[in-house]
């Protein structure tokens, strides 16, 4: 399926219910697989979509019954990739003078850059590289508005309550490949990340992942991710604006290479999620 980016809202809210509003309030910026209109990519749509953060929406969607509003990209990673700061961009990947200068970095040198280079080890992405034009026009109709969506969902969260806590929610793979810092191991079933402590009040990193290996997940924190700029960018914790990076475990409730859900992984997952929101949500 395609969907054109210039004329469909590059993401979704999903508001609390009404009258149970509650300090928290998560996003799922990788959990889209279809390609944009225009999009036109040599790697195939099976190398792409392992960067696909498959069906976290909903492994998360009892989030608003429970109070706590959602954001949903519309546009997939491997199209413009939420985690990364606007000017990490790969200059190779772009033909033309961009208005404003880029800073690339350790994401875009191993080919994960706001601008995907490589879809796996080896794999380019694109024949050539991307017109100015078209990778500016990208961040205007896609990374921005997700991110003044996300800074309001803070700002007005923040201010009905006097605090904040922001859940990013990801997947990964069940091992780390060549392109990440952990290649080749086994990963645990959840990793929460506050990057080393500065996005969140360390106890409440250390509460979530309790809750998860109550559920019967063995949890890591910060390790092997510690969060990107999703969780940087609006965090302040002396203020009361907490962020945490969710990261799931794909073997847990999918068919990696075919990319199927498999159960009962997934229904015992989102079941267990659902379980970890309640009692923190509860708890905080």
């Amino acid at each position: 399926m395609i969907h054109d980016t210039d004329t469909i809202a590059p993401f979704t809210i999903k508001p609390a219910v009404e009258g149970r509003q509650v300090p928290v309030i998560l996003d799922s910026p990788h959990s889209w697989r279809a390609y944009p209109a225009g999009f036109a990519p040599i790697a195939a749509e099976a190398e792409l979509l392992t960067s696909w953060d498959a069906w976290v929406d909903e492994l998360f969607g009892a989030a608003p019954s429970l109070g706590a509003a959602m954001l949903v990209a519309r546009f997939p990673r491997f199209y413009l990739d939420l985690n990364r700061t606007r000017d990490d961009i790969d200059p190779a990947l772009v033909a033309g003078a961009l208005p404003f200068e880029t800073r690339p970095g350790n994401k875009s040198a191993v080919g994960m850059g706001l601008l995907r280079r490589l879809a796996l080890p080896g794999v380019p992405v694109y024949a050539a590289p991307l017109p100015a034009a078209e990778v500016l026009r990208r961040i205007e109709t896609c990374y921005d508005p997700y991110y003044a969506a996300l800074g309001g969902l803070m700002d007005d969260t923040h201010a009905a309550f006097g605090r904040v806590v922001h859940l990013d929610c990801h997947s990964m793979k069940s091992r780390g490949n060549a392109m990440n810092d952990d290649p080749g191991a086994q990963r645990p079933d959840i990793v929460v990340s506050d990057r080393d402590g500065t996005t969140a009040d360390p106890e409440l990193t250390r509460l979530l992942a309790g809750l998860f290996e109550a559920q019967g997940l063995k949890t890591t924190i910060n390790w092997p991710y510690k969060g990107g700029q999703l969780i940087r960018r609006f965090s302040d914790p002396a203020r009361g604006r907490h962020a945490i990076q969710i990261e799931l475990n794909r073997g847990l409730y999918m068919d990696e290479a075919r990319f199927k859900k498999k159960e009962p992984g997934f229904s015992s997952l989102r079941g267990q999620i659902t379980n970890v929101l309640r009692d923190f949500i509860a708890a905080i």
